[in-house]
Formats: structure tokens, C-alpha cells, sequence
């Protein structure tokens, strides 16, 4: 039964790199421009001298595909972590609505600074994002001590996510015309015009989040088996929750900075992954994540480009209509489990 569990999860995980690599190199030849993989290889290697070519690849084409497997990894592993600490499969940062109180506070910032000819850096986006996700995540805890149902706790958080774009709607209305453009573009998702120095900072970022994640898995691993066996296991709860939480927030927070909100990738890819490697262990489960959100954002966005281009539809959208359905499938499971107990 072991042999053929470690088989079934190395097969699962060279498929994962396999994709990510297939997807990551169809990103860069694919475009308005159209590129051989050979011309992109001669990037690479110095041997394409094409100026064009060298810009497209390099300051367009590489930031874009590395920032979507970045982000798409930071947010299915902080979707992981949710659901970990709520023990509940449909719990994400989107419907949670700690996605949308990222995304508020960033738009204030970015309308301030912009009213006084200011560019907000990465590491001041990020804190305004971070503060945004730590103020809804405070609310969704206050509201879980008193609300016991857990579904009424997922509604409770997608109404301060409905209020929190609300509000950020309210400030793109009243911001100059000048910057109408740029907060409603970032407002709706993309990982189009991120540089390669942002890309240097989203790495260091997720990075450090995901390998101190992947540090928990051990105690994460008695977590899911209740609080009194964790505890027994001499898991300090409060110390460990509020990793979980710092954590998550720093990750879905970093997303929202960079790439604006992106819908449904930190619940839906945590569950397809369980369900193709056939367990929940974090050990396991935080590194497919990642790949397996690097994976399915490389796919959205590509597709986002190419669907009806030169037209770009936002990634929130694409990803909206492949998690959704996925959502839906893990409740009705998690729904006939119960029934079946």
C-alpha cells in the first residue's frame, strides 16, 4: 500500500512539473507577436540578436509567465492554509473575503499617493495589502466565535468581501481621471506589466511564506486531527494559529499587491490536488499546491491573452469560470459525506 502510495504521488508530481513547464514555455512563444521556441531559447542563450525579440521575451513575456506561477502557488497554498485552519475544503482567501480587504486598502493607498504624483514601491504595496487581508481576517475570527455554523460563517465572509469592493468601487468613482485607468485595470486581475524587479521581490516574499509554511507541516498534521490530539502532540494552538493566519495573509496579500485580486484558485486547486494525490498531508499537499497553482494560473492566463486577442480579458475572469465548478464539487461532496456518515 505504501509502494503504490509514494508511485501515485510521484507520478502526480512529475505530471505537476511536467505541466508547469509545457504551459510556462507555451506563455513565452505565444502572444500578439508570434515566437518560435527556438527564437526563445536564442534569448536565452545570446545567440537572437532581434532587439524585439530580446524586449518581448525578457521585459514582457518572462515577468508575466514567473509571476503567475508564483502567485498562482502563493495563493493555493494560502488557500490550503485557510482551510486547514477551519477545517472546511470551500475556505479561500476570495470567499473569505480577505482578498477584497487587500485589494480596498491597496486601492486607498495607490489613490493617495497618486493624487501627490507618488509611486507606491512593492514593499509599500504589499504592506497596504497585507494590513487590508489582517483587517478582514480579524473580522472573520471575531465573527467566528460567536457564529458556530461554519456555513454561515463562509456567507459572513462574502459579505465583507462584497462590502470591501464595494468601498473599493466607491474610490475608483472619486479618484482623478488620470488614475481611473490604472486602479480599474489593477481592480480587476492581471499579471500583465510586472516587472522582473517586481518579480525579484515576489520571490523572496513567497518564498520565505511557503518554506515557513512547508515548516508546519508537522504540527499542521496533528491539527487536522482535532485540538486535543495537536495539543497532546504538544502543539502550542494560539502560537500555530496565528502562523496559520500571519502566513496566509502574507500570501494572499502579495497576490492582491501585484496582481489584484485573482477568484476561486485557493479553494479549488487545494481540492483537485488532494484529490489526485489521495491524501491531506501538508507535507505532501503544501508543495503540490504551489505547483499545482502555478499550473492552473499559467493555463487561465494564458488563455486570458490568447482567447479573443488582442483583447485581454482579466484573469479573475478565467479562473472564476474554472474554479467555480470545482467549488461547487467540494461541497457536494463534503455534503454526501455527511449524508453518508
Amino acid at each position: 500500500m505504501s509502494r503504490k502510495r509514494t508511485l501515485r504521488w510521484t507520478v502526480c508530481f512529475a505530471a505537476l512539473i511536467s505541466l508547469a513547464a509545457v504551459f510556462a514555455a507555451a506563455g513565452l512563444v505565444s502572444g500578439t507577436t508570434k515566437l518560435t521556441v527556438p527564437d526563445v531559447i536564442g534569448v536565452f542563450t545570446g545567440s537572437n540578436t532581434d532587439s524585439s525579440a530580446r524586449t518581448i521575451v525578457n521585459d514582457i513575456r518572462l515577468p508575466r509567465v514567473v509571476s503567475a506561477a508564483l502567485l498562482g502557488g502563493a495563493l493555493s497554498v494560502s488557500g490550503f492554509l485557510l482551510q486547514s485552519f477551519f477545517s472546511n475544503p470551500i475556505a479561500g482567501p476570495y470567499v473569505l473575503g480577505i482578498s477584497s480587504g487587500a485589494k480596498l486598502t491597496v486601492a486607498l493607498a495607490m489613490m493617495l499617493t497618486m493624487q501627490h504624483g507618488i509611486m507606491m514601491s512593492s514593499a509599500s504595496m504589499i504592506g497596504a495589502a497585507f494590513a487590508g487581508s489582517l483587517l478582514s481576517m480579524g473580522a472573520i475570527l471575531l465573527l467566528s466565535g460567536k457564529v458556530k455554523n461554519m456555513a454561515q460563517l463562509i456567507v459572513a465572509g462574502v459579505m465583507i468581501g462584497y462590502i470591501c469592493s464595494a468601498l473599493t468601487e466607491l474610490t475608483v468613482t472619486f479618484a482623478d481621471d488620470a488614475n481611473i485607468v490604472n486602479l480599474h485595470n489593477w481592480s480587476m486581475g492581471s499579471f500583465s506589466g510586472i516587472s522582473m524587479r517586481d518579480v525579484r521581490v515576489i520571490a523572496v516574499v513567497v518564498g520565505a511564506a511557503v518554506s515557513a509554511a512547508f515548516m508546519l507541516s508537522k504540527p499542521m498534521s496533528a491539527y487536522q486531527l482535532g485540538e486535543s490530539y495537536a495539543k497532546n502532540m504538544g502543539v502550542e494552538l494560539r502560537a500555530f494559529r496565528l502562523a496559520l493566519i500571519l502566513l496566509s495573509s502574507i500570501l494572499s496579500a502579495c497576490v492582491t499587491a501585484f496582481a489584484g485580486p485573482v477568484s476561486f484558485v485557493g479553494i479549488a486547486v487545494p481540492h483537485l490536488v488532494k484529490t489526485a494525490f489521495g491524501t491531506a498531508k501538508p507535507i505532501v499537499i503544501i508543495p503540490a499546491s504551489f505547483i499545482g497553482g502555478a499550473v492552473f494560473c499559467l493555463v487561465c492566463d494564458l488563455i486570458a491573452r490568447m482567447l479573443f486577442a488582442p483583447v485581454e480579458l482579466s484573469i479573475s475572469t478565467i479562473t472564476a469560470v474554472f474554479g467555480a465548478p470545482v467549488v461547487i464539487a467540494a461541497m457536494l461532496s463534503r455534503r454526501n459525506m455527511k449524508g453518508s456518515v
